[in-house]
């Protein structure tokens, strides 16, 4: 497979990985890392590598969707919000890793063009398909 990127960013993570800093190189953004109380740190309101794939997750798909809308002929309704829970633990096979839900709400729109759009994005957005090999990715759809 092959991407012609069109955009790069960099980020530098800091201290103890899950509990130390993350910057990125263009200095709009650092960020305090916590480990979570789950996961046996302190927990607190720092950030940490979940938050924010659930930060970058929502709002790709969100974005893909407008993309999947022109494909469709589905029009995206004005209020559509999209919500991605991620989640982090061990593996059966060992290791560590995650879990995705994302909760789309389509405000009024029938619910097979609801189904129609939210399968056609996750065609479109990087985020599900830099997952799909190894991440089951639930769907809640709500009208």
């Amino acid at each position: 497979m092959s991407v012609d990127a069109k955009y790069k960013t960099k980020a530098t993570a800091s201290g103890g990985g899950r509990d130390g800093k993350t910057t990125l190189a263009d200095g709009t953004m650092a960020l305090d890392l916590t480990v979570p109380k789950e996961l046996g740190g302190p927990g607190g309101d720092g950030a940490n590598p979940e938050k924010l794939f659930a930060l970058g997750y929502s709002a790709c798909f969100l974005g893909a969707m407008r993309v999947a809308s022109g494909q469709t002929k589905i029009q995206v309704p004005q209020g559509t919000t999209v919500t991605a829970e991620i989640g982090i633990g061990p593996r059966s096979e060992g290791g560590f890793g995650i879990t995705a839900a994302l909760d789309v709400y389509l405000p009024g729109l029938p619910e097979q063009d609801a189904k129609t759009l939210v399968e056609t994005t996750h065609g479109i957005c990087p985020y599900s398909n830099a997952i799909k090999a190894s991440v089951d990715v639930t769907t809640t759809t709500r009208a």
